[in-house]
């Protein structure tokens, strides 16, 4: 993977979107001209399982071609490649790389993992767009497009559906614009049409850990890629394969990888602990409850064969082990669902 930063090549455009994302996205494409100078590229968080119809809906909305590209298209100004569903799409040199690497923020595709694409390969010429959403996806890749030159621009959070993904690359990022989605379009039209990117000089580090992350995204195995060589081992562990997790550091941000690359935001990591812990807590309140069905069955055998003295026994465990059940009945009915767009709200 080469990384052509700063180079005097064309401009690209990356979009991100989650929850009430696709009125955003239309919202932005609509007003794009035919003639726009610029690939644009565009994540939009979907369960795998559904088919996506976004390239149909947008190629509706506006004159610009759409597509799901497949791994190898070669990159062409002038049109929107919107991620299949349950793939990572990268850009790499000239063409796109559409890959099932791990999850990151639970997510496949990844708006970060596109947004570092296009930082790593077009550095000052790569303008990030973070809208509807929630949670925190883009955030990261957003911070890596800025650091590296590029242009950042979020919707204006009263104008999203959902304000999370604005609201945390608002606190996190130091963004260049922030617009509804109505004025998307017009405004990076003229910035590809009539801006002059800052040349400065790259981040080496950070190009390095960069790279290494893109591969991941490509290809997993986050332990032979030299994931510890980037950040600090932790006490914790992931909540999709349960290896250990690296911290991150990019600035305010605390980000974290586990040795085969699935990638968490904070965020991201507490609502899938949260997750895995009520799971844990039905799966306990079930054995419970199959344990008592079974020393009852028992009891009713006993009681059957005449076995009256061991019938009674079995019948009092039983009564025993359901008594045992109800803290953990209780905890899973109350267990609470958390993640930074929530937890201070709860008391």
């Amino acid at each position: 993977m080469s990384s052509a930063t700063n180079s005097d090549r064309a401009w690209v455009v990356v979009l991100g979107a989650s929850a009430g994302g696709v009125e955003s996205l239309r919202q932005v494409v609509e007003s794009l001209p035919k003639d726009f100078p610029a690939p644009i590229f565009a994540v939009l968080h979907i369960p795998p399982y559904q088919e996506s119809r976004l390239p149909q809906i947008l190629a509706r909305c506006g004159p610009l071609p759409t597509c799901h590209p497949e791994d190898g298209t070669k990159i062409s100004a002038g049109h929107i490649y919107v991620a299949p569903p349950d793939h990572h799409m990268l850009i790499e040199g000239d063409s796109i790389s559409v890959k099932r690497g791990p999850k990151e923020n639970r997510h496949r595709p990844s708006i970060d993992a596109l947004f570092r694409s296009a930082a790593y390969t077009f550095g000052s010429r790569a303008i990030g767009v973070v809208l509807s959403g929630a949670l925190d996806d883009g955030t990261s890749g957003l911070w890596t497009i800025k650091r590296l030159g590029g242009i950042a621009i979020v919707q204006q959070p009263n104008d999203a559906r959902f304000e999370s993904m604005p609201l945390s690359a608002l606190e996190q990022v130091k963004v260049d614009h922030t617009v509804g989605a109505d004025r998307i379009g017009p405004l990076i039209t003229e910035l590809v049409q009539n801006n002059t990117p800052e040349i400065m000089k790259a981040d080496q580090i950070l190009l390095k850990r960069v790279k290494m992350e893109l591969k991941v995204a490509a290809e997993a195995n986050a332990f032979q890629k030299g994931i510890l060589d980037f950040g600090e081992l932790t006490p914790f562990t992931c909540p999709e394969c349960h290896g250990a997790l690296v911290r991150l550091m990019e600035q305010k941000m605390t980000r974290y990888r586990c040795h085969t690359g699935h990638g968490y935001s904070d965020s991201a990591l507490l609502e899938a602990v949260m997750e895995s812990t009520g799971e844990l807590l039905w799966q306990v309140m079930r054995a419970f409850e199959e344990a008592a069905m079974v020393v009852e069955h028992m009891g009713k055998h006993a009681a059957e064969i005449g076995d009256t003295k061991r019938a009674e026994m079995l019948k009092a465990k039983s009564k025993e082990l359901e008594q045992r059940s109800k803290p953990i009945h209780e905890a899973v009915l109350h267990h609470e669902s958390l993640s930074g767009d929530n937890v201070a709200t709860h008391e």
